[in-house]
């Protein structure tokens, strides 16, 4: 079935006009999103346009602004793609920036692992800590911790390479290296041998594995968020008419897609569907469903490398006075999101499952596409108004319309004409006493190598704007004036640059070794650079340690250019500088027992 059968040049008078004025690829929201994707004990959540903190739920999207907080005896873990981020007990954390290419957080305290599957030659990983900034350089797994006061910063790298970055200056951090730097003002740094890994590191490798093993990753990309937790839940089968689907594992009678779990306001992209199950997050952000051989499939299309995040790939139908009602879009049905975005970006969100060509995609009427699954068993899903503005569970306030209703009902597009409210934004119904992670961790300023774009508009302020177009996200040429009248913040702000200022009263702070032998720390210049230039050159792919090989030893002294060598933004290129003398840190990766350090 080709998309030529759905398009109709009615429709091209009524989209085009509106779509168009959004056609630069930079005005598209990221085709990525962190997902909460293991929870155990208190973690508590606060959405980035709210002050309200909430139980974080699993499944649940995160992006720039948003903070969790584990408390003791907790954990979680957020999946970025292929990468994957957990977080150890009593540790704050929050996401800076977070779209296609960078991926900027902070920790203010607690301790994080970050495994690092693929980082491209444009992308950007970095982790600030109020001590520093860590910039992940190469793929490999890596540990921040930062100490309860926020005075001391533990960089750990079981593989790859980091750059620590503090008080106008950086050092590198190789493989089976640990870095520690220490103090406020004037930071000093020390470079040893690694630990041993701990028994939380322990339970990371074991998450990993999971990973590393997954049979899903032979029909879908390892950038499909959430693919790793279909294997345990459900199989693959191969279909004439769909290719591999896959069929989850349930023992709820008459299930259907998109009825356990809620809905919640997540901007840019707005209604965003939540599901329940533990494997709920790929099948519903991704792909299509489709009623097959007495029981519903997801059939995740063509696969190719970064596949487009949705926030849900369902048709909602109204017109009547029984509340929202919606249902699954099947194979070759194309999405058109309510939220601003160019052409490029509707192509690249169908092209795993609707046949895209030459056609433009914005051309399709969603009212006149006759859709396969609107007649499926179960597939239309009815709630009130409240139940979904309130994040209410679904499945517990199914409302039963006459099926001559449903289909009297017209199509109204891909998003609710609904208005949302705070219960919308914090995923939540009611509002519940949750454990807060202490003031002083929440305001706790952190140190940036990269200038982080500003925080998002409160929700508060977003509310009028919203209500006159109920259901659509607010475009940037809106957020921008909302954003230029809301008053500044009157806290201090949690941010302050990696090149610091110098006071009045004394000299500039420097980064200082703590032991004689290190290698001096780079300087910056004045002032903060592109991260691409920041970096410098960045190792190449063939260096990597592959799975289950020890880390490559360290340079001896005599083999490692000189600091004043290597290339730098700042530098003159007939300008020579002797090498500094400096003996050989102690002990060598080389000459460490890593039996019980392998990492997948």
């Amino acid at each position: 079935m080709r998309l030529a059968r759905f398009l109709t040049p009615a429709l091209v008078l009524v989209l085009l006009p509106t779509l168009r004025q959004a056609d630069r690829p930079d005005d598209d929201p990221p085709s990525r999103v962190g997902r909460l994707s293991f929870l155990s004990g208190s973690v508590s959540f606060r959405p980035g346009t709210v002050d309200d903190w909430t139980d974080a739920t699993i499944n649940y999207p995160l992006h720039a602004g948003d903070h969790l907080w584990t408390d003791a005896d907790a954990r979680a873990e957020l999946t970025l793609g292929s990468n994957a981020v957990r977080l150890a007990p009593q540790s704050a954390f929050g996401f800076l920036a977070l779209d296609d290419r960078t991926t900027q957080v902070r920790l203010s305290q607690g301790a994080l692992e970050v495994r690092v599957r693929n980082l491209g030659d444009d992308d950007s990983f970095e982790i600030d800590t109020p001590t520093g900034a860590v910039s992940l350089l190469r793929p490999g797994t890596y540990r921040v911790d930062v100490n309860p006061t926020g005075d001391t910063t533990t960089v750990t790298v079981r593989h790859g390479q980091a750059d620590v970055t503090a008080a106008g200056s950086a050092f590198p951090v190789q493989s089976g290296n640990a870095a520690v730097v220490a103090g406020g003002d004037s930071p000093s740094y020390d470079i040893r041998e690694a630990p041993r890994p701990d028994d939380w590191e322990d339970w990371c490798a074991t998450r990993d594995r999971r990973w590393d093993d997954s049979r899903t990753a032979h029909y879908v990309s390892r950038e499909t968020i959430g693919s790793e937790d279909l294997d345990e839940n459900g199989e693959w089968r191969d279909t004439p008419d769909y290719g591999h689907v896959w069929a989850p594992r349930t023992t709820i009678v008459g299930w259907a897609p998109y009825r356990y779990g809620r809905w919640v306001w997540v901007e840019p992209w707005g209604w965003t569907w939540v599901d329940d199950a533990p494997w709920g997050f790929a099948p519903f952000h991704y792909g299509r469903w489709v009623y097959w051989d007495g029981g519903w499939v997801w059939v995740p299309g063509r696969r190719v490398a970064r596949p487009v995040y949705a926030p849900a790939l369902v048709v909602f139908v109204g017109g009547g006075s029984f509340g929202v009602a919606w249902f699954p879009l099947a194979p070759e049905e194309p999405y058109v999101p309510a939220y601003h975005v160019s052409n490029t970006y509707i192509r690249n969100v169908n092209v795993t499952n609707v046949n895209v060509t030459n056609i433009n995609v914005t051309n399709v009427n969603v009212a006149n596409i006759q859709y396969r699954n609107r007649g499926a068993p179960g597939a239309v899903t009815v709630v009130s108004r409240e139940t979904f503005v309130r994040s209410r569970p679904v499945d517990k306030g199914v409302i039963v319309v006459p099926r001559e209703r449903l289909d009297q009902a017209r199509v109204v597009g891909s998003t609710a004409r609904v208005v949302p409210d705070r219960h919308s934004v914090l995923g939540r119904p009611d509002n519940i006493t949750v454990r807060r992670p202490p003031p002083v961790v929440t305001t706790r300023e952190v140190v940036v190598r990269r200038e982080p774009p500003p925080p998002p508009v409160p929700f508060i302020r977003r509310e009028r704007a919203l209500r006159a177009h109920p259901g659509r996200p607010l475009d940037e040429t809106t957020l921008g004036a909302l954003r230029a009248q809301t008053p500044p913040a009157r806290t201090k702000p949690l941010v302050r640059p990696a090149v610091p200022v110098a006071p009045e009263n004394g000299p500039t702070p420097v980064l200082r070794p703590t032991r004689e032998g290190l290698p001096p720390p780079r300087s910056l210049p004045p002032t903060v650079p592109s991260e691409r230039a920041a970096l410098e050159q960045r190792p190449g792919r063939s260096e990597r340690p592959e799975r289950g090989e020890r880390p490559r030893p360290a340079a001896r002294p005599a083999e490692r250019p000189a600091p004043a060598e290597r290339a730098r933004p700042d530098a003159q290129p007939d300008r020579e500088r002797p090498a500094p003398e400096r003996r050989a840190p102690r002990g060598r990766a080389a000459e460490r027992d890593t039996t019980k350090e392998k990492k997948p």
